[in-house]
């Protein structure tokens, strides 16, 4: 788990990085909140979490580690398209930003619980 933690984390940095090559290229910075939030919860977190599962195999073996990952990969980029929409003036996509942030925060309690519960001396 926590390799493919590490891995996706890679793609999340690859396109937060284009995002902030696009707007130093283009000299517009709409979407800098996608930008930072990708390269913070993608990039950052995701590999903090891969490390952490890596350093303690036993809450990486567990379900809330598998719910934590696909919770995590599935409200990342609903929340980033919402964002990203709504950056741009699409005022309906505010729901989307809604309904990712939700299960974003939903999967960090989980992975909280996971590292509280099964990580130990």
């Amino acid at each position: 788990m926590g390799v493919r933690f590490i891995k996706i984390s890679v793609c999340y940095f690859v396109i937060g990085v284009c995002f902030g090559m696009y707007m130093s290229m283009t000299e517009k910075f709409t979407f800098t909140p996608v930008h930072v939030h990708v390269n913070l919860l993608g990039w950052t977190a995701m590999t903090l979490a891969g490390l952490i599962y890596v350093a303690f195999p036993r809450a990486a073996e567990t379900a809330l580690a598998k719910i934590h990952f696909w919770i995590h990969n599935i409200a990342l980029p609903v929340m980033m398209i919402g964002l990203a929409l709504l950056v741009s003036g699409v005022s309906a996509a505010g729901p989307a930003v809604a309904i990712g942030g939700t299960a974003m925060v939903l999967g960090v309690i989980i992975f909280a619980i996971n590292i509280l519960v099964n990580v130990r001396n």
